[in-house]
């Protein structure tokens, strides 16, 4: 029986994927830590938190001592590792938690696994044959583009915020752990995710809360910034390809094909609110507003996913238009409920 370790299981991405995981695979454990700050909410797990394959734990990643009992208690032989500090702003603004989540709390949980996993470098303690680390990070770790090119598996890393520099450090750790011990892990890479449970203060989020408050919609600079959208649900698709056929060692980028910079975002949730919940008079479209530029503000990230489609057979589900639709309606029943 697999018994999976989810960090950051009460976050964004995390909650998305236990439901999805919960359901799917009944057969399988699935034990969840995350500690709950600003990013993480227990309310995102409501759905499954009766489910017999499901546990939660409130706890620190960083805290050895814990990571070690988990391993222990539920004979872990498996781990999806989603936890992070992943707010860009806050990076700038607060480097230091960046670096110990996401650098030593990845440290801790390979070094747990490699001791609960392995008799030594390339040698799998019996029973543990198949045990697998698979870490979730960011296209970010890749830095930025111009108005042209793609990121992919090949890029060199050239991160420019302390949150991509600790995605980026937290990924080569990974990589040396299969290189130096024989570990068998998996490092994917992402765009932009996108849909129900995102964290208020992200980007769409933002614009939705904005708008129906009737406040200004800030857009950071001219708008011109684009990203790769990729819809929550996609990236989970992606993510289990990757743990249950990915080949060890590998990273795989997962992308939605769906590049769209600030001001079409904006102005798109604005037009599908003008549509599901109109205004007395004007447009949502009235309360954009720029605002100073966030320091460092890369231009441009877009994914060449080709890779994990031709080797894995992923495919995103969704594209932009279908998968903003159904976003907007989520938070609408959020945010008027």
């Amino acid at each position: 029986m697999k018994s999976i370790l989810i960090t950051g299981g009460a976050g964004f991405i995390g909650s998305n994927l236990v439901e999805y995981f919960v359901e799917k695979y009944p057969d399988y454990k699935f034990v969840i830590i995350d500690l709950l700050t600003y990013a993480g909410d227990i309310e995102n797990l409501k759905s499954v938190k009766n489910s017999k394959n499901f546990t939660f734990v409130h706890g620190d990643i960083c805290d050895i001592d814990l990571v070690e009992r988990i391993f222990q208690h539920y004979y872990i032989n498996g781990v999806i590792h989603l936890a992070a500090e992943s707010h860009v702003d806050n990076s700038i603004t607060d480097p230091g938690i960046f670096i110990e989540t996401n650098v030593k709390g990845t440290f801790t949980l390979l070094d747990v696994a490699y001791k609960y996993w392995m008799e030594k470098p390339f040698e799998f303690k019996r029973g543990f044959e198949e045990s697998r680390f698979l870490h979730v990070s960011t296209d970010e770790v890749y830095g930025t583009l111009g108005k042209t090119g793609l990121f992919t598996e090949e890029t060199p890393y050239a991160p420019n915020s302390p949150y991509s520099a600790s995605k980026a450090s937290s990924d080569l750790i990974v990589r040396s752990y299969f290189h130096t011990y024989g570990m068998n892990t998996i490092i994917t890479n992402c765009s932009n995710n996108y849909g129900p449970k995102q964290h208020d203060e992200k980007l769409i989020p933002t614009v939705i809360r904005k708008a129906l408050a009737g406040e200004q919609i800030p857009i950071y600079g001219d708008g011109s910034n684009v990203r790769d959208w990729l819809y929550v649900a996609d990236h989970c698709t992606g993510i289990e390809l990757a743990f249950h056929k990915g080949n060890s060692g590998e990273v795989y980028n997962v992308g939605g094909k769906n590049e769209q910079n600030n001001n079409y975002i904006a102005a798109k949730i604005c037009e599908l609110l003008d549509e599901l919940l109109p205004l007395n008079k004007g447009s949502y479209k009235d309360q954009i507003t720029f605002v100073e530029d966030r320091a460092g503000h890369d231009f441009r990230y877009a994914i060449d996913a080709s890779k994990i489609e031709k080797k894995l057979g992923w495919k995103a589900a969704e594209n932009f238009e279908t998968g903003i639709l159904k976003t907007v309606q989520w938070y609408l029943k959020k945010y008027k409920s």
